[in-house]
């Protein structure tokens, strides 16, 4: 690998320089080093926000007609899996700041670990599970595959399936990094149970191993294990069906009752075998299936689950969200007005009413719900690129500082979501800095793994900089590293580029 370049001597000069060089050098080194071993490397799809970037990204059934399977980014619920995590994580001796939580937009039961500190979860799962101890079940025991080391093996595994484009080695025909806010695809060969079989399962040891472990977790964190034995009875349940009827989870989590009497065993002596879903577990969890099943199951469904009868803060929110999805934006409203009458400081109801706005095509009036809702929850950098995004959709020239100075706050904290660095180039583009508009979109493009486009805005980015300056610097970088990306996917026999295309609304 070609050593990337070293600044100028116009930069070692300047200290100010020379500290965001190397602050902006040390986050293209993380996002490379992950791309080695990440998913968005050797698996393309679709990715779906269930609410702030909805109108620029695939929907569900359009990444499902493509082959994909796509992944579903909401804050709301991403906080609660790491609010069900993060104690889990302490107990596991882990950070729970390195390890990410993605939501795999599929209907089957099924939760793993793959990349490093990735946790995947179906929304299958979420969705079709009877109360949050078995969610949190679920995580302990796959936080315990993490603490056991049983994913040591999964950066060569990936590496070599890649080499016979098992494109489906996680999600069946295909994937996405979640964030990354792309909708590649690319021709899927055949191998899923193959990629199943020898990438995702576990042998019966780690799963008793993985068992015991997720057990300690939860009694460390004064929480039961009958929820992870609930689910595991669940799934042993499915022994019997053919192995294409089969939820994944059963397919790799090899089962046994053998498994299950050991946690009984232990539950049974466990200080904490009598406790209970705490109230504040079970408010994320009826809000997180309002929102997935009137997002996900459609109108009719939701309305047999929650009627108009229904209005409690979970029936009018999962209401609303059927509405929305069947453009009954009437509806919709009403049903999100009447929430934020009732719940105010709810930075999540704000949220909704915003893209409600914005997919009638009322963006001016869609900033200020927007607004509101980052004002209450500051710290969600999937808000921040909402508002980002409003500005830069009104095409208001006065406001494209600050469009630009948020979406850089949302690169920070998310430095791979390849939608913000989007946004952040048209803004740029708007202001007529036509260099930082192409290293915004070569930044978008490195992280997609699209490297042909990311060499060439880099080379462009460069043209237009000024040699030695910071911005110059990560272009040459960009480009350095796109290279020789591209050059070991064709050492590799992995030429899948040619077969990526961006998707709608996402292409400059």
């Amino acid at each position: 690998m070609r050593r990337p370049c070293l600044p100028k001597p116009c930069c070692r000069r300047s200290p100010a320089l020379l500290g965001q060089y190397f602050a902006m050098r040390r986050s293209l080194i993380r996002r490379a080093l992950v791309s080695r071993v990440a998913i968005r490397r050797v698996v393309a799809a679709g990715c779906m926000l269930l609410t702030a970037a909805s109108t620029i990204l695939p929907t569900a059934a359009e990444a499902q007609r493509r082959g994909g399977i796509s992944l579903v980014r909401d804050a709301e619920i991403e906080n609660t899996i790491r609010a069900y995590a993060a104690p889990l994580f302490g107990a596991a001796g882990l950070s729970g700041e390195a390890i990410s939580v993605h939501l795999v937009n599929d209907r089957s039961l099924n939760a793993f670990v793959a990349g490093g500190q990735r946790i995947f979860v179906n929304t299958g799962l979420l969705i079709r599970s009877e109360r949050p101890a078995q969610v949190i079940g679920v995580l302990a025991h796959e936080i315990g595959h993490i603490s056991g080391g049983h994913l040591a093996r999964l950066g060569d595994a990936i590496d070599t399936a890649s080499t016979a484009m098992i494109l489906s080695l996680l999600f069946g025909a295909a994937a996405a990094a979640a964030g990354s806010g792309e909708a590649a695809t690319a021709a899927v060969l055949g191998g899923q149970h193959v990629a199943e079989r020898n990438l995702l399962a576990f042998t019966r040891a780690q799963e008793s191993a993985a068992d015991q472990a997720g057990a300690g977790f939860l009694e460390q964190t004064n929480q039961s294990a009958s929820g992870l034995i609930e689910f595991l009875r669940i799934i042993g349940n499915q022994d019997a069906l053919m192995y294409d009827r089969q939820d994944p989870y059963a397919r790799t989590h090899p089962m046994t009752p053998e498994r299950v009497a050991a946690l009984e065993s232990r539950q049974s002596r466990s200080p904490s075998r009598s406790a209970q879903d705490t109230p504040e577990n079970m408010e994320r969890f009826k809000r997180m299936q309002a929102k997935l099943v009137g997002y996900l199951d459609g109108l009719p469904v939701t309305l047999r689950k929650y009627p108009e009868t229904d209005t409690s803060l979970y029936g009018r929110y999962a209401r609303a969200f059927a509405y929305f999805r069947a453009l009954d934006f009437k509806r919709a409203e009403a049903e999100t007005d009447a929430l934020i009458q009732l719940y105010p400081k709810d930075a999540f109801f704000h949220e909704l009413k915003a893209d409600i706005l914005m997919n009638q095509g009322k963006v001016a009036e869609s900033l200020p719900p927007m607004r509101e809702a980052y004002r209450l929850a500051p710290h969600e950098p999937l808000l921040a690129f909402g508002v980002g995004q409003r500005l830069v959709a009104l095409e208001d020239v006065s406001q494209m500082n600050e469009a630009i100075d948020i979406l850089k706050h949302v690169t920070v904290i998310e430095p791979d979501n390849s939608g913000a660095w989007q946004q952040l180039a048209v803004a740029y583009g708007r202001t007529g800095d036509i260099g930082m508009a192409s290293l915004a979109s070569a930044e978008r493009y490195l992280i997609a793994g699209i490297y042909r486009d990311a060499i060439g805005q880099g080379e462009r980015a460069a043209r237009l900089m000024k040699e030695g300056t910071p911005g110059w610097l990560r272009a040459q970088d960009i480009i350095t590293v796109a290279k020789d990306r591209q050059r070991e996917e064709r050492r590799r026999g992995r030429g899948f580029n040619a077969g990526f295309q961006v998707g709608p609304g996402t292409r400059d």
